[in-house]
């Protein structure tokens, strides 16, 4: 604990700054793009001189965010530390059509009851990684100027609920033309696609234009954020809004998807997404998956998703790069997003576990809640047993399903490829002992390899 609130208190102590004018982050490369693209100068000059609305969308497809969504967020926040007001948009109404953008082909529809759910998830979601953030990364001051603006999360369906489908084609259906509707990239790729795209996911775009402009219209929100697959869904909002509001101006600003060594996004539709509910990445895989960056990416995502000012993010590269054994950059993004994310638990159970690992304190383990051991390893199996006398490695084993044959349990035991408590076991006659075996919780962690764990609770 001493060493975590050491973390804590060095958190607070960085990440007090704030820069009003957003597209100055990382000397002006935080920001891919910005729509309209001529309006650099304008809208530097407007975020540096009053204070702004920005919002950004979450769809609720999945119960969860993962990291791609959490650059976006973290986009919102260097908004509010600038002085903005941020607005997280929840497409509950949107989640229903279902985007588009980067698919192959169409989502499966989802029952109401499953976006409800989704809903409330990720509000929770949005709203602690707001909180986290002022808690831990923002010192708090008696001067009322510095107080972050307080952020809003808003669900689109609050407003389609009461519009009228006829006045709402008839009134805002008129304003799209078809040609500039079928040339985005979004449309194009599906339509070049062998299954098309219905006339329910053409109409995403619509929708999602009209959010900005009950958006500008409410809240005064002249900005919009997003990953770079949505750039055409901006421009969408933008040609509306200039149709329907010609008085106001408004500005579209794009964020690199994030993505690995070799470009592949870490996104749910690939199945390789590092999500932000505890259940589906626990806090210690969320944390180890940052420690295991390689230098280029750990480089890269430090000036995507650190909430650290540009001067010591750099001398924290430099010396990153001076060092590179030492993983200092990758420790530092772990920790504070694991503490953005998660929270003090969250990195306290994150940073024991990585120390039960490595550093072959596997006992701490024994202090949890045995209901609490498999949550910290995702994928990790669950099992029961009542431990009989005389049970062997190889009887708990094929119990447990760690091998699909005992010839394959024989061969990978006295291989030295079965582990019990990150000890090697390589006798598969061996007798099992609470002394020896189990933990203080009455849990032992078996492991299968390098990554295959199993976690068994002795009755």
């Amino acid at each position: 604990m001493l060493r975590l609130r050491k973390i804590i208190n060095s958190v607070n102590f960085q990440h007090c700054r704030q820069v009003s004018n957003i597209l100055k982050l990382r000397n002006n490369e935080y920001f891919q793009e910005v729509f309209p693209h001529e309006s650099v100068s304008k809208i530097q000059s407007i975020l540096g001189r009053s204070q702004q609305t920005l919002y950004a969308g979450f769809d609720p497809t999945s119960n969860s965010l993962h990291v791609g969504n959490l650059l976006i967020l973290i986009s919102l926040l260097h908004s509010q530390r600038g002085g903005h007001k941020p607005i997280a948009l929840l497409g509950g109404a949107t989640a229903r059509i279902g985007d588009p953008s980067g698919r192959s082909s169409e989502r499966v529809a989802l029952d109401e009851e499953v976006i409800d759910y989704n809903l409330q998830h990720i509000r929770k979601q949005i709203q602690t990684v707001f909180d986290n953030h002022e808690k831990f990364f923002w010192n708090k001051r008696p001067n009322e100027q510095d107080s972050l603006p307080k952020p809003m999360i808003l669900d689109n369906s609050e407003w389609y609920k009461n519009i009228n489908f006829v006045e709402f084609i008839s009134q805002i259906g008129r304003h799209f033309r078809m040609g500039q509707m079928l040339s985005r990239a979004s449309v194009q790729s599906r339509l070049q696609g062998e299954q098309g795209m219905s006339f329910t996911e053409f109409t995403y775009q619509i929708f999602q234009a009209y959010d900005w402009v009950h958006l500008l219209k409410t809240y005064n929100c002249n900005f919009q954020i997003g990953g770079n697959d949505q750039m055409g869904n901006i421009m969408t909002g933008h040609e509306l809004i200039s149709r329907v509001s010609k008085s106001s101006e408004v500005f579209g600003l794009t964020l690199p998807l994030i993505t690995n060594e070799e470009g592949d996004k870490f996104g749910k539709s690939q199945g390789k997404a590092v999500w932000l509910d505890a259940n589906k990445t626990s806090e210690f895989a969320f944390y180890q998956f940052f420690v295991r960056l390689s230098d280029a990416d750990a480089e890269r995502f430090m000036k995507l998703l650190s909430l650290l000012p540009d001067n010591e993010m750099n001398d924290l590269l430099r010396n990153h790069k001076k060092l590179p054994d030492l993983r200092e950059a990758q420790k530092s993004l772990a920790q504070d997003l694991t503490l953005l994310v998660h929270g003090e638990e969250g990195l306290e159970k994150a940073l024991m576990i990585s120390k039960a690992l490595y550093s072959g304190n596997i006992q701490s383990l024994g202090e949890l809640k045995p209901e609490e051991v498999p949550n910290l390893f995702t994928g990790a199996s669950y099992v029961e047993l009542y431990m009989e006398p005389g049970t062997t490695m190889l009887d708990a084993a094929m119990k447990v399903k760690c091998f699909p044959t005992e010839q394959d349990a024989y061969r990978i035991i006295n291989a030295g490829g079965f582990y019990i408590n990150q000890q090697k076991t390589k006798n598969p006659n061996e007798i099992l002992s609470r002394d020896v075996h189990v933990l203080k919780n009455g849990v032992s962690l078996f492991r299968v390899g390098k990554k295959n764990y199993y976690v068994v609770r002795w009755m």
